[in-house]
């Protein structure tokens, strides 16, 4: 059997994971037709590790979609940041880090304020609090008495309403350290955005710089009170608790570690020429736990690890010309993190973002982008643009998110039909698609109080290759396989493995030539 001459693409299903049981599984419920179709045709499945020990996670932490994108793109399994900030912490490394070590010092040497900011939970997917508590431990062991923390809530990678339990942790920490307290509490709606509503973001500034928001006396009575009006950890709203705001000369810690949800705020504190919305700029001194983003002007305490030959970076090296897709909530991971963190497109590289929806919360539009996603897609197959197409389709994720039956089903008939419309467009085309997720979510839906990624593993297909037979694996065997389809060469450093065990016969030839 000769490989298939024409195009080849990844499609991602955000938030899709494999789960047979049906109670509380939106995609079950919704039916998938199109997926069901082509499987049958073409009879490749297999599921894919994508949670904990298999994406360089702790032993059973949820998966994420940054982390599921570096694994895609990389195929290689390597620590991820929360191991890596770990394990600092664990020898004894990260009390001596300079950034961190910097940034404390000068405030006690100018006898100014220390804000540590982060988001309090214990899931992974953006910060842990024992890394915000391991900063305040750093504080008393530097002697640093004049300490403010700013509490982002989740209630999206956790339960709705757990922050009370959450807070527990902290305030211990808080306790521990001489001059300490909490002196605000926002969601993450607001101090996390990532889609460049800076409306949202502009509360969280205000509230932390400026001390703006509804007043209380202690940090738990502000949860309490936000609880009583109906909201969720996710949402609310501005709360301080004695805080004086952010002064001249002051310095900030922010302990997130993941880069997307990170951006925004940061950059309302450290960019001079930050057009964002209107503030009032303070000279101070800025420690991210991370460098989230290129350019930025301030100090981070761990560096990304660098990563050679990525699948990208071997389909460009190939001479292949590859297209991204995506809406603007999964942009970043299907370009940024799937270049290995990387904001510079390789040779070849064109890339698509497709707006995503100004909506409060997107079970009010549970196609989102989708359709348009797709017209993009199936425009450019016909025109014969690209060799090799690398889409996102965010639904799953983003409605799952919102804990809405209804529109979590609706999203995913959506996506399966915008998915069928896609690899036919390619089968007819004599081309191979492999459609596989980042992690779960949308199959395990249990109300309102079920919004979380969870620990599933995730489908994953291969249509348009006859013959082919798959194994089970993990997100990082994605790109071995991809390669080996394209009739490319793995490179030494992926230690991923195909998961294609026979396709009939050998046959080592490209798939085609550039045009």
């Amino acid at each position: 059997m000769s490989r298939p001459q024409g195009p080849f693409a990844l499609i991602i299903l955000d938030g899709w994971g494999a789960r047979d049981e049906k109670q509380g599984n939106a995609i079950a419920a919704a039916g998938t037709p199109h997926l069901d179709r082509l499987a049958k045709t073409w009879g490749t499945y297999a599921t894919l590790g994508a949670s904990g020990l298999d994406v360089g996670l702790p032993k059973g932490f949820i998966g994420n979609s940054e982390v599921g994108h570096i694994n895609l793109g990389s195929g290689r399994l390597h620590k991820q940041m929360l191991l890596r900030i770990d394990d600092a912490i664990n020898n004894g490394s990260f009390f001596a880090n300079r950034a961190l070590v910097g940034t404390i010092k000068h405030c006690m040497k100018h006898q100014s304020t220390l804000h540590v900011v982060g988001l309090v939970q214990d899931q992974g997917v953006h910060a842990m609090t024992r890394h915000g508590n391991a900063v305040l431990e750093l504080c008393k062991k530097l002697g640093c008495k004049n300490v403010l923390v700013h509490m982002i809530t989740d209630g999206r990678d956790t339960a709705p309403k757990s922050a009370l339990r959450y807070i527990k942790e902290l305030e211990s920490a808080v306790r521990k350290t001489p001059g300490a307290h909490i002196a605000s509490v926002i969601g993450r709606y607001y101090a996390m955005d990532r889609d460049h509503r800076w409306d949202r973001t502009a509360k969280a500034y205000s509230c932390i710089v400026e001390g703006d928001g509804r007043e209380y006396p202690t940090a738990r009575a502000a949860i309490k009170a936000a609880y009583a009006r109906g909201l969720s950890d996710e949402f609310i709203e501005a709360s301080v608790i004695d805080n004086p705001g952010v002064s001249d000369g002051d310095g900030v810690i922010f302990f997130n570690y993941r880069l997307d949800r990170a951006r925004q705020l940061t950059q309302a504190f450290c960019e001079p020429r930050f057009r964002g919305f209107s503030l009032q700029r303070r000279d101070i001194v800025f420690c991210g736990m991370t460098q989230y983003y290129n350019g930025m002007h301030g100090m981070h305490a761990f560096d990304e690890l660098t990563q050679k030959n990525l699948f990208p970076e071997v389909v460009s090296k190939a001479g292949l010309r590859q297209l991204r897709v995506a809406e603007t909530e999964k942009y970043a991971h299907v370009t940024y993190f799937f270049n290995g963190q990387n904001e510079t497109p390789f040779p070849h590289e064109d890339r698509v973002m497709i707006p995503s929806p100004h909506v409060a919360t997107y079970d009010a539009t549970p196609a989102m982008s989708a359709h348009r996603i797709t017209d993009a897609v199936v425009a450019d197959v016909r025109k014969e643009k690209h060799e090799v197409y690398i889409v996102n389709f965010a639904n799953a994720d983003m409605i799952g998110h919102t804990g809405v039956w209804k529109a979590i089903v609706s999203a995913i008939r959506t996506v399966d039909g915008c998915v069928g419309k896609i690899v036919d467009e390619i089968i007819a085309r004599d081309g191979v698609v492999i459609v596989t997720a980042d992690h779960g979510n949308a199959e395990h839906k249990r109300g309102e109080w079920q919004k979380s990624h969870t620990t599933s593993r995730v489908p994953c297909y291969i249509f348009g290759m006859k013959g082919a037979r798959l194994r089970n694996g993990r997100l990082s065997d994605v790109a071995p396989t991809a390669l080996e389809i394209l009739g490319l060469k793995k490179p030494t450093q992926m230690n991923g493995t195909s998961l294609i065990k026979g396709l009939g016969h050998e046959d080592s030839s490209p798939r085609r030539q550039p045009i």
